[in-house]
């Protein structure tokens, strides 16, 4: 009997189309013996969809004709399992609606409301097994400034930042801007704390260029880090798969940035030979270098590095982090940890050794065995504290003692 797959993706993100990139990637490498892959899509308003013309990319050039053609759909726990509810359009139930069973859920979301442990929630309250990491560490791997904490009680190296409110900002930006000036320096780093994919990011090497920077990051998030950047710079990726049992790290890369720093474009937007290619192959469009151009000792660093942040967040699946390499001191510092990485970072395993069914296989099983282990543990007691019970009525709980 085939596995009942839900393929999650899309959401209200920034990141929204990368999502959908990434996810038909996954839909079309997934092995079909095995697997009943069933994708849901979640428009940028919130409703969740199904249907056929969901597995090709193309089809989401014209938005409005595949969302006409699919079939609004909601989760629903049974008895007997989660259920994916199938409605008639515009809301309204035709006799018995159709129910398409669900054995494991598999987010290929990304940025917030979706991947910063939103959805792995939502999973939660449904009971439902799903691929990747919990609710925690996708908050803390969202959180740019709570990942630089929890690294930092860990002994693991980043580099310090400050943190602000936006709206702190904006009511005094001078003397925000001094204050960054004055602590930090330039060149500075800006970017909002809890995006992905670059979105918001700019470097100042100027102060006639900090104001809108500093804006542009405030009309993505409410909160902006600012830090120092390096100046002669290396970043470096690593991915690394598996849960609290069994953890590895892939080869390393070096992506090729077309600025001073990674951006949008550069991770989503060209082909491996520089050319705009429409971001139709996500993150494995990127131009890089694999395995990156490192000393052995180097290299290995980074992959022992990347497995001790897998396990100081409690992370599980699979996930990529991104480093800084300063080429003058030799240091490296971990910059950030994507727990949903673009493209799942299967290019990065199949340089390794592994090809994408089986990454997909493996994250697969590790949903279920988390489930199972999670299934031992207690989440209610029994209590009588109800019996006998009474709080005088609907008007009030006269009479009534809770301590």
């Amino acid at each position: 009997m085939k596995i009942h797959v839900a393929v999650f993706f899309g959401c209200r993100s920034v990141e929204h189309e990368v999502s959908i990139i990434s996810a038909v990637q996954a839909m079309m490498s997934m092995d079909k013996e095995k697997y009943d892959i069933i994708p849901v899509y979640v428009t940028k308003s919130g409703e969740m969809v199904t249907g056929d013309d969901l597995f090709a990319v193309e089809n989401y050039r014209d938005m409005d004709t595949l969302l006409a053609r699919c079939t609004p759909v909601v989760l629903r726990r049974t008895p007997n399992g989660v259920v994916l509810q199938l409605l008639k359009k515009g809301g309204l139930f035709k006799g018995a609606p159709k129910e398409l069973p669900v054995d494991v859920a598999f987010p290929i979301v990304h940025g917030t409301n979706c991947e910063d442990g939103t959805m792995q929630g939502y999973f939660e309250f449904l009971n439902l097994p799903y691929v990747g990491c919990d609710i925690v560490s996708s908050a803390v791997g969202m959180d740019k400034a709570v990942f630089k904490d929890v690294l930092n009680r860990f002994g693991l190296p980043v580099l310090p930042c400050i943190t602000m409110a936006s709206a702190d900002y904006l009511a005094n930006p001078t003397e925000r801007e001094d204050m960054l000036i004055e602590k930090i320096g330039f060149p500075l780093i800006i970017k909002p704390v809890n995006l992905g994919s670059s979105v918001g990011i700019t470097k100042v090497t100027k102060k006639e260029d900090l104001s809108d920077a500093m804006e542009l990051a405030a009309s993505f998030s409410d909160t902006i880090l600012a830090e120092h950047a390096i100046t002669h710079l290396r970043e470096i990726n690593c991915s690394v798969l598996g849960d609290g049992e069994d953890v590895k790290a892939s080869v390393c890369e070096e992506p090729f940035m077309q600025d001073a720093i990674l951006s949008y474009e550069d991770k989503y937007m060209s082909d491996r030979k520089g050319g705009k290619t429409g971001g139709s192959k996500g993150m494995a469009s990127l131009s890089r270098r694999i395995p990156a151009d490192l000393p052995s000792e180097k290299s290995d660093e980074i992959r022992e590095l990347s497995c001790r942040i897998f396990k100081a967040i409690g992370c599980s699946g699979v996930v990529r982090i991104d480093y800084l390499l300063d080429t003058d001191t030799g240091k490296v510092y971990a910059n950030e940890i994507n727990t949903i990485p673009g493209s799942l970072s299967f290019y990065l395993w199949e340089a390794t050794g592994k090809p994408y069914k089986d990454l997909l296989d493996d994250l697969i099983n590790q949903a279920f065995r988390r489930y199972q282990k999670r299934a031992g543990l207690h989440f209610t007691i029994d209590t009588n504290i109800l019996s006998g019970l009474s709080l005088g009525g609907a008007k009030g709980a006269k009479g009534s003692k809770l301590s």
